[in-house]
């Protein structure tokens, strides 16, 4: 093979006259008869070949067998291109290269996708064919961000001080929200590993261990049903630092953020990034991770709604709910059949139906409710009602009201062309509550998870009105995505075991489930916290990817399966011998 001196996308008009040697693929091939034109393409990009039988009638010979996706090593000199043939859409668009040697370094089959950007092809194509759909550059561009992201995560995370240590990966099975993917173990025939849905409990224990600062780039993996931004294995930005508050560990993942957007990306982040409790952004959005880049907040319209005429809306009250309203400015255009249709996307989001009123010049208001309505008390609850606007109501239950029309306000936003798409909103929420109430189990859960620190103020009230207890929490949300979340830890033994068993989790099941970290917190455990951001998610929204199947370079699909591998698939009656498992549940 021809060694390479230069990569496709580095020539430029300096380089005119030099010898160079590359190696690539085939991107695109031009035949003028006596001149054939190949692009060549690598990860750096791609470059004009040119073979003249005048320059070199064996190269010449040669370039007829190339064909696309074909890899080859071209020796030439640089020119450059004659007047006005310059493409000023490629780095290399000056120049060509002259070839006087040319060596085919393998054949390809014709590929079932053409190997470009614009290429209308299936995700499933792509998908069982990734190593042709990974040399896209967007691809490329995307997995090149994702390395200089991770490369500047770690530079920062070093100058901080921090130790980057590794965790297990075969582990004991805890209760953390989704399902383990279990692992069978040979050796203790019966037993199970458990791969980590998070290095929550050993990070924690690496504190107790004095190492004061810890990170990861940590793989995790959960069983649970997937979306565009969810996989069964994820990666982890993860974090651990001692004897920190909740705001130095705030303040110092704003100062990575932003060197990371800064300069992967040359995005310029807010410092510092704004807050909003929990109350405030539920109340207010109707979501705990709002998209700020536009507006439309939910307004409180429970004091009208209970002296109103309309029973929906008083009974909704009386009963302890909440009445809120959407202001749609200037959609009082919106047609009665796209109203009808919200009105049921909103049940099928679990709401009885959607009240609406239009506001009309003069103040009038237009709906089939408007004759049980006040028009003057409405638009005083709602002052920034205008003539011309549509008013969307929800009234049920606070977490009904708030999760319906949180979700109107997103469609509406991205229907109406309302989100500013180049603006970057950071936002830290706080203050979340520690627990909340199951229904249907009849019993507290934890909002984040187990290990989470009370709120010192709060800490009282565990036991006589634990769901006013706050949680020193703190979630980071970037443009509606929830980007990380993390919290100041239990470091005492006493106040663990006051959580456990508000959870229901009792003396025995905690031993049995926690008992090393139980037993780790009575060896002098330092006050500690930390967090952990989702590297898929930060890529895809830093590349404006669709999906973090994109950022990923082999995901899974939906369905958690790998169509380039075929994997899961079933495994040969030795080694489930071997495992003492025996499939009789399979269908």
């Amino acid at each position: 093979m021809i060694a390479r001196t230069h990569q496709c996308g580095e020539l430029s008009r300096s380089h005119v006259g030099q010898t160079v040697t590359l190696n690539g693929w085939v991107q695109g091939r031009r035949d003028h008869g006596n001149v054939i034109f190949i692009d060549l393409r690598d990860r750096q990009g791609i470059t004009q070949i040119v073979f003249n039988p005048e320059i070199s009638a064996s190269a010449h010979q040669g370039a007829h067998i190339l064909r696309s996706e074909f890899v080859a090593a071209v020796t030439g000199t640089v020119a450059l291109r004659p007047e006005g043939s310059a493409n000023p859409d490629l780095a290399t668009g000056e120049i060509e290269v002259l070839v006087k040697d040319v060596e085919v370094l393998n054949e390809a089959k014709t590929p079932p996708f053409v190997i470009e950007d614009e290429a209308e092809v299936t995700e499933a194509l792509r998908l069982k064919h990734r190593y042709l759909d990974l040399r896209r550059p967007k691809m490329q561009k995307l997995l090149t961000l994702r390395h200089e992201v991770t490369q500047k995560v770690r530079s920062y995370l070093n100058g901080q001080g921090f130790l980057e240590v590794e965790t297990p990966m075969l582990t004991k099975s805890t209760p953390e929200g989704a399902r383990d993917y279990l692992v069978p173990s040979r050796v203790n025939p019966g037993s199970f590993y458990a791969l980590p849905q998070s290095p929550q409990l050993f990070k924690q224990i690496l504190m107790v261990s004095g190492m004061d600062r810890y990170y990861q780039i940590a793989r995790c993996f959960r069983d649970e049903d997937l979306r565009n931004d969810r996989q069964p294995e994820f990666t982890q930005i993860d974090l651990e630092m001692s004897f920190v508050d909740r705001d130095q560990v705030m303040g110092s993942m704003e100062q990575m953020l932003r060197l990371v957007f800064r300069e992967a990306a040359g995005i310029a982040l807010p410092a510092p990034f704004p807050r909003m409790t929990y109350v405030e952004a539920m109340g207010g959005y109707g979501s705990d991770k709002p998209d700020l880049r536009f507006g439309m907040p939910l307004l409180d319209m429970s004091g009208f709604a209970a002296t109103s005429e309309f029973k929906v809306f008083k009974d909704a009250v009386a009963k302890g709910g909440i009445v809120k309203a959407l202001i749609v400015k200037g959609g009082a255009t919106m047609p009665r059949s796209r109203i009808d249709a919200l009105g049921e996307t909103a049940k099928g989001w679990g709401a009885k139906g959607l009240a609406w009123v239009k506001v009309a010049q003069g103040g009038q208001l237009e709906s089939v409710i408007a004759k049980f309505l006040d028009g003057k008390q409405l638009l005083a609850s709602a002052p920034d009602a205008k003539p011309g606007d549509l008013l969307l109501f929800g009234a049920d239950k606070p977490k009904i009201v708030h999760d319906v029309l949180g979700r109107l306000r997103l469609l509406l936003g991205d229907e109406l062309n309302l989100v500013d798409r180049q603006a970057w909103k950071p936002l830290w929420i706080v203050d979340f509550p520690l627990l909340e109430y199951d229904e249907e189990g009849k019993r507290y859960v934890a909002l984040h998870h187990p290990f989470t620190s009370p709120m010192d103020e709060d800490l009282l009230r565990l036991e006589t009105d634990p769901l006013s207890v706050r949680a020193k929490a703190y979630d980071l949300v970037l443009n509606g995505n929830e980007l990380g979340g993390g919290s100041i830890r239990i470091h005492r033994r006493d106040v663990q075991s006051k959580v456990f068993d508000l959870l229901g989790i009792g003396k025995e099941e905690a031993a049995a489930k926690f008992g090393f970290l139980l037993e780790a917190l009575e060896y002098g455990a330092p006050p500690h916290g930390g967090i952990a951001f989702g590297l898929d998610r930060l890529i895809m929204l830093l590349g404006r990817a669709d999906s973090i199947r994109d950022v990923i370079a082999f995901p899974k699909t939906q369905r958690a399966q790998c169509p380039m591998t075929d994997a899961p698939s079933p495994v040969a009656q030795d080694q489930l011998k071997d495992l003492k498992i025996k499939l009789d549940l399979v269908d």
